[in-house]
């Protein structure tokens, strides 16, 4: 089974194939082109959809990006499948353009090998999160915590 030992019905990764989180986003990020906030910004205005994952407290605390639609991370692939009962209605197609924000630029990588397993092969994600969108000076609109 390429490694993998049945264990009461579940599969174990022999310690072979074992990798640690750096070497999980190294392969991961190796699969498709990353962009800067320059880039996402453009990527939005030329229709790509944003997508920020961050959770609501750090929303609250930092802000959001306009126009950015919010999904937390649980929901991405239920909300962003083209073919899912639970779907956005931003997700209209296999073939959208799709940034992943999080918040420093490490979970939405992850993110983005899943969404890219259900057919949304043209996701990729914002090198640095939501902070180096922000540290660009582009436009954020204030959270509940700003008050």
């Amino acid at each position: 089974m390429g490694g993998a030992e049945p264990v009461g019905g579940t599969e174990r990764v022999a310690t072979s194939e074992r990798v640690g989180i750096d070497e999980l986003l190294e392969r991961v990020r190796a699969g498709y082109d990353r962009v800067g906030p320059q880039e996402a910004a453009a990527a939005a205005t030329d229709g790509a959809l944003l997508v920020d994952i961050r959770y609501a407290a750090l929303r609250e605390r930092d802000g959001l990006i306009p126009g950015a639609l919010v999904v937390e991370r649980n929901e991405l692939e239920w909300r962003l499948d083209p073919q899912g009962s639970h779907r956005a209605a931003e997700a209209v197609s296999h073939d959208l353009p799709v940034v992943v924000i999080c918040n420093e630029g490490y979970a939405s990588s992850l993110a983005v090998a899943s969404l890219r397993q259900l057919g949304l092969h043209r996701t990729t994600d914002l090198i640095g999160g939501f902070q180096a969108w922000r540290a660009a000076g582009l436009p954020v609109t204030p959270g509940a915590a700003d008050g």
